[in-house]
């Protein structure tokens, strides 16, 4: 993960399958990065992965594997 960096201009986006609530992860694309935070706290923060981790963050939501490394 790479440290929270300036991402005022991000633009944040919720997934389609949200349902329209605060309960849901919102996500940028800055940089070549992926930037990820809780929609219902969009102050509180936010983490970066590289491309290559959020490729295997979606792969393993998608295989229903929560432990993968």
């Amino acid at each position: 993960m790479m440290p929270d960096a300036d991402l005022s201009r991000a633009t944040w986006r919720k997934s389609s399958h949200s349902g329209g609530g605060n309960d849901c992860v919102e996500i940028a694309f800055v940089g070549g990065d992926a930037a990820v935070r809780d929609s219902k706290d969009p102050e509180g923060g936010a983490f970066r992965l590289p491309a290559s981790g959020w490729r295997g963050l979606l792969a393993a939501v998608r295989a229903g594997d929560p432990a993968r490394d």
